[in-house]
């Protein structure tokens, strides 16, 4: 698989801020030349959006801790070598004070990893089981019980990772080249004043995302920090867009992308395609984009992110 962000764009940043200089030299290295893999342990079957209902124990044992529990959707942990993990050290006070950011090395004895397989054959989720998992205390960020402090931080800079920038740039390129090959009413899409508006419509939607992201960029670089509300907006208004982008390239393919072609999609076998190649990827990737506004925290959970610490609702 291409490379992932769970190491550079996620738990690095958490190392760097609030890791020991142990923890920094051991992980920061590998993370750099993508040497180590890593996965994100946050969501579980009773907590997604509200992520702090997790159950996931990690039980005090002296120098370590012994942990139990599930987590689910775990993107790339078959082939991850580490996890960064958030588990419940106390059921004290509110549940956000009892949790605990751990790093769990996915070597370790009792822990399992189930491959959720999706409607199309594809592999990239995962279950991850822990049996009385071993993890020494020296593989906790920061104190005991202050990991939801350290999770937000990460979620930060997830939000604005998943604005999709680069992925956006590719798909608005596919479109425009799309729209120029198919042909309606005798010309090229693209000059059908209609579907043309469309197009530059998300176009403008997109280059005002890129400002907006990179005058964000340019106050992190300063100091500041991105803060809850901006990183979400950036989150809701990326999302939004590169699945309207899908849509439009649904459209622009016609009948031709309703052919399920698993051999040509995926690179399996010899089979050869059937139809024009632009019809093969814009109704799996359409499907797939739908959980676009729900992972990383859904849009409902954003927008009332940003009505609390933009508005002060």
């Amino acid at each position: 698989p291409e490379l992932q962000v769970f190491g550079p764009a996620m738990v690095g940043p958490v190392l760097c801020t609030f890791g020991t200089p142990e923890q920094q030299a051991q992980h920061l290295p590998a993370i750099r030349d993508s040497s180590v893999w890593w996965c994100q342990g946050y969501s579980e079957p009773g907590a997604g959006s509200d992520l702090a209902a997790l159950q996931t124990m990690a039980q005090d044992a002296g120098d370590h801790y012994r942990v139990d529990g599930q987590k689910i959707w775990t993107s790339y942990a078959h082939h991850a070598d580490w996890m960064f993990c958030l588990v419940r050290t106390s059921r004290e006070g509110r549940k956000q004070e009892g949790i605990s950011f751990l790093l769990i090395d996915m070597k370790t004895p009792g822990v399992e990893v189930q491959p959720i397989r999706m409607m199309d054959g594809r592999h990239y989720l995962n279950a991850v089981f822990f049996n009385d998992v071993k993890v020494p205390k020296a593989n906790r960020i920061g104190e005991e019980g202050r990991g939801w402090t350290y999770a937000k931080f990460l979620l930060e800079h997830e939000r604005v990772e998943n604005a999709n920038l680069r992925f956006i740039t590719q798909e608005l390129q596919k479109l425009r080249r799309v729209a120029g090959e198919v042909r309606s009413d005798g010309r090229p899409l693209i000059d059908d004043p209609s579907f043309r508006a469309e197009v530059a419509a998300v176009e403008v939607q997109f280059k005002a995302l890129e400002i907006g992201l990179l005058r964000m960029l340019s106050d992190m670089h300063a100091g500041a920090p991105a803060g809850p509300g901006k990183s979400s907006f950036i989150k809701i208004r990326g999302t939004e867009i590169a699945q309207r982008i899908t849509e439009l390239l649904v459209q622009a393919s016609g009948a031709d992308a309703q052919r399920y072609q698993p051999g040509p999609l995926f690179g399996l076998g010899d089979a050869g395609v059937i139809g024009p190649a632009h019809g093969v990827g814009p109704v799996a990737t359409y499907l797939f984009c739908r959980a676009m506004t729900i992972y990383g925290g859904s849009t409902e959970v954003q927008k009332n992110i940003m009505a609390k610490h933009a508005l002060g609702l």
